[in-house]
């Protein structure tokens, strides 16, 4: 046999042998020490969790993990608190200002959620394309990911939407029809008008946003009390 078919052989076989060896899991990291987030603070001072109402005032809030009133039925924040790292809120704090000058304004559901609460919506969630899977985190993790829909500022009720926050259906795509043209008219310029500031729409979920440079932060899992 040839040297050249000798050597072509052992690299097949090196190359089969390879192939069979199982690949590494990557390991998740998970920032629990409040030193350790305070730290990467000092390091970069975008990596600090904002708390949206003190930083927008005229914010509204409404966060359904602090009550019953969730697909989880039960109260999974002890604080009715959002936050979001520093340029998110930044970026959101344009977004209301925009709104304003249409007699509209932002209403949040959900900001940062540490890591131990989406273990528990994973769990229970019937429907797992609505959660986020733990062996990756959410965005929302990172505190990079908001939960919103517009109000009218003088009633202060929420804008026709094609359905309410948190739905498990197919109405609640970014992209799903029919809706009506209230709906749609609604619905396009929250998404058009968070997009402008770099907060995307979630493909599933209207109320969804998650902010481009997300992969910059690390997945958190700090309770809103140390916040």
């Amino acid at each position: 046999m040839k040297l050249s078919c000798v050597i072509f052989f052992l690299l097949v076989s090196v190359s089969a042998s390879a192939q069979n060896k199982p690949i590494a899991a990557k390991k998740l990291v998970v920032v629990n020490s409040f030193s350790q987030y305070q730290a990467s603070i000092k390091s970069d001072p975008n990596n600090e969790l904002v708390e949206i109402k003190k930083a927008i005032p005229n914010i509204t809030l409404d966060i359904r993990y602090a009550t019953k009133n969730n697909f989880m039925q039960q109260v999974m924040y002890r604080q009715a608190r959002a936050f979001a790292r520093k340029p998110v809120v930044g970026a959101l704090k344009k977004i209301q200002q925009e709104l304003n000058k249409k007699g509209l304004g932002l209403k949040i559901f959900d900001g940062y959620r540490p890591y131990a609460i989406t273990i528990e919506f994973y769990k229970k969630a019937s429907d797992k394309n609505f959660v986020a899977n733990p062996a990756k985190g959410s965005k929302h993790n990172r505190g990079c990911a908001v939960d919103l829909t517009l109000i009218n500022l003088k009633t202060g009720k929420e804008l026709p939407m094609p359905t309410p926050y948190d739905s498990f259906s197919a109405a609640a795509a970014a992209n799903y029809e029919p809706v009506s043209p209230v709906q749609r008219k609604n619905r396009n310029l929250l998404i058009s008008t968070m997009a402008k500031y770099g907060l995307k729409v979630l493909e599933n979920e209207w109320w969804h946003y998650d902010f481009v440079g997300w992969k910059n932060y690390q997945l958190m899992d700090i309770p809103f009390e140390k916040l």
